[in-house]
């Protein structure tokens, strides 16, 4: 099972590669929208990325009910890693 770092690495590399921003720039607390520059289309793709990349820790898709919540890099990581039992 992955634990909490290997999540927030991996959650962060599929934001530089979605968004193309440094790293530096993707914080916790950083909101897709407005601190990273992502629209409504990237953020429907960073959701598909992070179902493919976390598949076997989230188990299937995010459901659009829960991928509306996920705004900010914080709330991504403390989603998978609820629902990988980390």
């Amino acid at each position: 099972m992955a634990d909490q770092k290997t999540i927030e690495q991996r959650v962060k590399e599929i934001i530089v590669n979605q968004l193309n921003v440094n790293e530096e720039q993707i914080t916790p607390q950083a909101s897709f929208l407005d601190d990273l520059g992502a629209d409504s289309l990237d953020t429907v793709e960073l959701i598909m990325a992070f179902e493919e990349e976390f598949k076997d820790e989230i188990k299937g898709e995010i459901p659009e009910s829960d991928a509306e919540k996920l705004q900010t890099v914080g709330q991504v990581i403390d989603y998978i890693k609820s629902k990988a039992g980390a």
